[in-house]
């Protein structure tokens, strides 16, 4: 169906005529000026694009007028058009500019009749303003706004570091380099952090990217303390600061190339002092980047892409574009023959929650005893409690919990202790703080890997998001059924098919932008056939390094041959031992070399069976992502070219690896030093924009990450494509200074003792010998410990009793074996209660 919106409001109908090729004319004779929207819609969904707007001029001959459906919207890498029409208009110099978020080359053709021909070509999905002046002054309806929507891109990169090597005057004797940090001062105030090396003469020397000559200031410091004879001195000269303008490039794969080789370009970078080179190339397939080192300093580098198509290359040499980048590159040949599907899903925000409501995040784990599962949430306050996991119906999940304060809370939800994918989760109650792609999860079997012909499963959560609009993309060798159902609490279910094995890639789009990890990477087997059969016996709950461990698999009569690899929490992998026992029965044995979840993939005829990978805890694996908290000025708002930091406290939370990514506008320099409660990160932004800083911890997201940081402040670097930074260090264990003198933390409670009551003839008259009784509500007076105290003439009273009823209501007896004055001491807390301490006579 279609119908237009006139500009007054009104709604028409244009006529549609079936052109029995598969396509349809839609003609509309307008009745009134200005600017109408067209409604496309194909079994009540919008068809891509839709609405469309068009401007309806009544302009006699002899002005300029536009039309064409490149002036309000597009496709990504395809070229869009429209025409000029300058008919009786007389002279007058036509120009005309596209702004967006791609460079959009424009190309013109005179038609010879008074109308011109023009196409640009946008790479990048957004809106585009396109500008049409005649004599100066813009055309009517200009500047026309041209919605471009994308089908995803695929972006590769790779960076090669050419670094100043300095060694550091005076003599630098610390024999520990790992506990110093170091930074470099420009002339101008532009401080980053900078790399120490022990050079080959044995001396300490620092590694850095120079970006001005001139006198630079070195600061080297250990926890925070300047060591002996820091800060140093030292000079760069002109011809050391890297200069993107003296790179010299050269070879034709700058403007055209083939699919399914490789295309191949040199850079010189001899005359252009020092600097980092880094190479994006993004288009219609993630094309693969070779680069080779030649002797004489000349880089050769290559791509190699999938499908034909428009593809852009960004090259920089110290944060900034070389001559003619970004390159817009024209790629021929036969593609993949990959297919895409792809279904959109409009997200309502999900109800607010409120101190004392009962909360429920909801997940989907088919094929899993509950018996298994053990959930936690901890409140911004630091309080953790169990939480209540609740089987809604077959493998659908519900975790409770019944927050006592506003903010941002964390569920951890384990499965035989070891997190689900997803967990830790972010729980807001109250309103939310921020929305956004940055705060959608996804995670489940489906998303791992899946078998071809039938449904593979994953979970969604957007709740944390907002409102938006949720894209599902699969691509692969064969067409793919997807399915969603909402659950209605911020969370879905996603389930999709497809009837051909191999590599497939689910992208996650919420509101045209990728979440977090997103696009997957999935390895879809061959249908199961004879591998379901097989079951396996005693797996153990958790195994030791270099301790040989077994399990047994029962094949049931399944015919074939089985094969076990086990993969390392680094990626290693390595090969299970395995033996026929008797008849139907297998023992693979395997033995981890290091600490962490391992997964085990166990495989019959090729094919994993439906247990597999299994999973298991090697050693005291206590590295827990959501024990990992991050904060400090870094994580607010930052100043381009101001150095920055956070602390990621990293107590109580084991060994293990952290990893620290960080995507934006420029580059940045990032480092990362051991301080006394975790580890310090210190960068500096370059480039104004929004930077997405992702902080994991044995693979897992900590909670809150990846945090989303804004940069003000001039620009320093030139933006390109989105760049990517990182820092990874292997972390000892921390166990925080408070901790280790008064044993475990105290809760921060959150309460009021003015609101306590209590009544009772205890706190008034006592008896001797007798239980003497009072009662004590604490209901509305928040969370925390009551004491009761009773001291009389000669010391403490013989007998106190206190007695939890529930809901903080509290009964108190008490029994004294002396006459005398007796004071009655009621503390909530670290406070006195309204009446407290009383006088009892006795």
């Amino acid at each position: 169906m279609a119908e237009v919106k006139m500009p007054s409001g009104h709604i028409d109908q244009p006529v549609i005529e079936d052109n029995r090729d598969g396509t349809v004319s839609i003609k509309y004779d307008p009745r009134e000026e200005g600017v109408h929207e067209l409604y496309v819609k194909y079994n009540g969904e919008h068809v891509q694009g839709s609405p469309y707007k068009f401007h309806v001029d009544s302009i006699s001959s002899g002005y300029v007028t536009a039309y064409g459906p490149g002036l309000t919207a597009g496709v990504s890498g395809e070229p869009s058009q429209f025409t000029i029409s300058t008919k009786g208009a007389g002279a007058g110099g036509l120009s005309m500019a596209v702004e967006g978020p791609s460079k959009a080359e424009i190309t013109c053709h005179d038609n010879k009749d008074g109308t011109v021909a023009v196409s640009f070509l946008p790479t990048a999905p957004g809106e585009y303003k396109v500008s049409v002046r005649f004599g100066e002054k813009h055309i009517k309806g200009s500047p026309f706004t041209a919605k471009v929507t994308g089908e995803g891109r695929k972006r590769n990169q790779i960076s090669v570091g050419s670094c100043s090597e300095v060694t550091l005057p005076g003599k630098v004797n610390d024999d520990d380099i790992r506990s110093l940090n170091a930074s470099i001062q420009a002339p101008s105030g532009l401080e980053e952090p900078c790399f120490l090396k022990r050079l080959p003469s044995g001396n300490i020397g620092i590694s850095f990217t120079p970006r001005e000559a001139g006198q630079h200031v070195v600061s080297v410091k250990k926890m925070g303390v300047h060591i002996q004879n820091s800060p140093f001195n030292i000079t760069v000269q002109e011809q050391e600061v890297g200069d993107a303008k003296k790179v010299k490039v050269s070879g034709t794969a700058l403007k055209e190339g083939k699919t399914h080789g490789e295309n191949t370009f040199s850079v010189d970078t001899r005359n252009a002092g020092y600097g980092g080179l880094s190479l994006s190339i993004e288009g219609p397939s993630k094309a693969e980047i070779q680069c080779a080192d030649s002797k004489d300093g000349v880089l050769a580098i290559s791509y190699k892409p999938t499908e034909p198509g428009y593809y852009i290359v960004n090259l920089k040499f110290a944060d900034h574009h070389v001559e003619g980048s970004p390159f817009t590159v024209k790629v021929s040949g036969e593609g993949s023959n990959r297919q895409r599907e792809k279904i959109q899903r409009q997200r309502d925000p999900a109800p607010l929650t409120e101190v004392g409501t009962n909360c429920k995040l909801t997940f989907k784990m088919p094929g899993i005893t509950s018996f298994d599962l053990a959930a936690t949430v901890t409140s911004p306050g630091g309080v953790s409690e169990d939480a209540e996991i609740q089987e809604v119906v077959d493998g659908l999940y519900s975790v409770h919990f019944v927050p006592k304060e506003l903010g941002v809370h964390t569920v951890s939800v384990k499965y035989r202790e070891i997190h689900i994918p997803g967990s830790p989760f972010q729980f807001t109650v109250g309103p939310l703080r921020d929305s956004g792609a940055h705060l959608v999860k996804a995670g489940g079997a489906g998303l791992e890997r899946g078998e071809a012909g039938r449904f593979n499963e994953f979970n969604v959560w957007t709740r944390e998001a907002g409102a938006g609009q949720l894209a599902i993309s699969l691509e692969g060798p064969s067409k793919a059924e997807i399915d969603f159902k909402d659950r209605k609490d911020g969370s879905c279910d996603v389930s999709y098919k497809v009837d051909e094995p191999g590599e497939y890639r689910i992208g996650l789009k919420f509101n045209e932008q990728h979440i977090p990890d997103s696009p997957f990477k999935v390895y879809i087997s061959p249908a199961v056939g004879d591998a379901h059969l097989l079951e396996v016996a005693q797996f153990p709950d958790n195994a030791q390094v270099d301790k040989p461990t077994q399990f047994y698999i029962r094949l049931n009569g399944a015919k074939g041959s089985l094969d076990g690899r086990i993969v390392s929490p680094s990626g290693k992998t390595d090969d299970c031992f395995i033996q026929n026992i008797d008849g139907d029965q297998y023992s693979i044995r395997f033995m981890p070399r290091e600490n962490g979840v391992h997964n085990i993939n166990v495989k019959f005829n090729g094919v994993h069976i439906p247990a597999s990978p299994l999973r298991i805890k090697v050693g005291k694996d206590d590295a827990d992502p959501a024990a990992v908290h991050a904060h400090g000025p870094g994580l607010g708002a930052v100043k381009t070219g101001a150095k920055t930091d956070l602390i990621i406290n990293t107590c109580n939370a084991g060994a293990g690896i952290l990893a620290v990514t960080m995507d934006g506008p420029s580059r940045v320099s990032m480092d990362c030093t051991e301080v006394e409660e975790g580890y310090k990160v210190r960068y500096t932004p370059l480039a104004p924009g929004f930077y997405y800083m992702s902080v994991k911890y044995n693979g897992g997201h900590i909670v809150g990450s990846p945090f989303k940081i804004e940069a003000t402040g001039p620009n320093l670097a030139e933006i390109g494509a989105q760049e990517t930074s990182s820092v990874t260090v292997e972390t000892v264990q921390k166990v925080s200074k408070a901790a280790a003198k008064q044993g475990p933390a105290l809760p921060v409670f959150k309460s009021d003792a003015t609101k306590v009551t209590s009544k009772g003839m205890g706190l008034k008259k006592a008896y001797l010998n007798k239980h003497n009784q009072f009662t004590v509500h604490a209901g509305d007076a928040g969370n925390n410990i009551l004491y009761v105290g009773i001291y009389g003439p000669k010391g403490p009273c013989d007998e106190v009793q206190l007695k939890h009823k529930g809901k903080n209501n509290y009964e108190c007896w008490y029994v004294i074996r002396d006459r005398g004055e007796y004071i009655v001491i009621v503390k909530w807390g670290d406070d006195h209660i309204p009446g407290s301490p009383y006088k009892v006579e006795v």
